[in-house]
């Protein structure tokens, strides 16, 4: 992904399908930066698929939500040197 992008090509980070099972799958690579949950968009992309794969409906204008940047740094690892086990 890192090669597609320092090179200008566009990059896939969500797919969503229809099985033919009448099954449904997303998938997402967005997740790596926690501070990307701060987004509105972000966040709203996968709780609307989280309820298109559940078959739920989806609200017109998506799933609303907010998040505080003190909710944010809730329940964070702290960083720096990885815990020796």
């Amino acid at each position: 992904m890192r090669a597609f992008v320092a090179k200008g090509e566009p990059v896939h980070v969500a797919c969503a399908t229809d099985r033919p099972d009448a099954g449904r799958g997303f998938g997402f690579t967005g997740a790596h930066f926690h501070k990307n949950w701060g987004d509105d968009d972000f966040r709203k992309l996968v709780l609307n698929a989280i309820l298109w794969v559940a078959k739920a409906d989806v609200p017109k204008d998506g799933v609303q939500s907010t998040v505080t940047e003190a909710q944010l740094q809730e329940n964070l690892d702290p960083k720096g040197e990885r815990k020796k086990k």
